[in-house]
């Protein structure tokens, strides 16, 4: 059942769940398959569509995936603690960032509960090609998940894009069978129907103090 939404509150009310995911109530591959049904109509570069996705609802691929997606998490840790680190640092003072914490937190306990979890995946490997090729890659997969999310929100489902397992994407790719050498990860998106559905926009910095019309110096 679709909710009654505008393109506008679609828009601004589309956020990234984790706490208020159902893990108790399964998903149909027939309602996620609707919804990549819509998000294959995004635009891509050239028109290729070299998108292929994972779908992964079988429980013991579930805790399989769940525990590399831990062990992503001690890795990715372990590098915000060294000095050396290119990762920007977090004020987990913050309120904010102390609530996205605890969100994240949650996610990563109970990831082999999602009920379904998707990777998307795209041909070929940016590491190394120059921005241009990058952008392409990147800018032909990035509106088919924006769609697959928008469509899950529109029918009482919601979902997060992390990327944390990309610390081993490699072993991943192995334990789902993805030819690690051709394609590209681009995230793990957990599914799930939500715990209500009444979500509000995001708090988010004023337009005015993010726009640079015609030079960068100029608002």
């Amino acid at each position: 059942m679709l909710l009654e939404l505008s393109p506008d509150q679609l828009l601004t009310t589309t956020r990234a769940v984790r706490r208020r995911l159902d893990f108790d109530r399964p998903v149909p591959r027939a309602i996620v398959e609707e919804c990549l049904n819509l998000a294959l109509q995004a635009p891509n570069g050239s028109n290729q569509q070299t998108w292929q996705w994972v779908l992964v609802d079988d429980p013991e691929v579930r805790t399989a995936v769940a525990q590399l997606y831990a062990a992503s998490m001690a890795q990715h840790l372990e590098e915000l603690q060294s000095a050396a680190s290119t990762i920007p640092k977090i004020d987990y003072s913050d309120e904010g960032n102390a609530r996205l914490t605890a969100s994240v937190n949650y996610l990563l306990e109970n990831m082999h509960r999602v009920p379904v979890l998707v990777i998307p995946t795209f041909a070929g490997r940016p590491d190394g090609a120059r921005p241009f090729l990058q952008a392409s890659m990147w800018g032909s997969i990035l509106p088919a998940v924006w769609s697959f999310m928008l469509a899950l929100r529109s029918r009482g489902l919601g979902s997060a894009w992390t990327t944390i397992h990309l610390h081993k994407e490699r072993e991943m790719a192995e334990l789902l069978g993805v030819p690690f050498e051709r394609r590209t990860q681009a995230g793990l998106f957990p599914v799930a129907y939500t715990l209500g559905t009444d979500f509000k926009p995001a708090r988010r910095r004023p337009v005015q103090e993010v726009v640079h019309w015609n030079c960068w110096s100029r608002k």
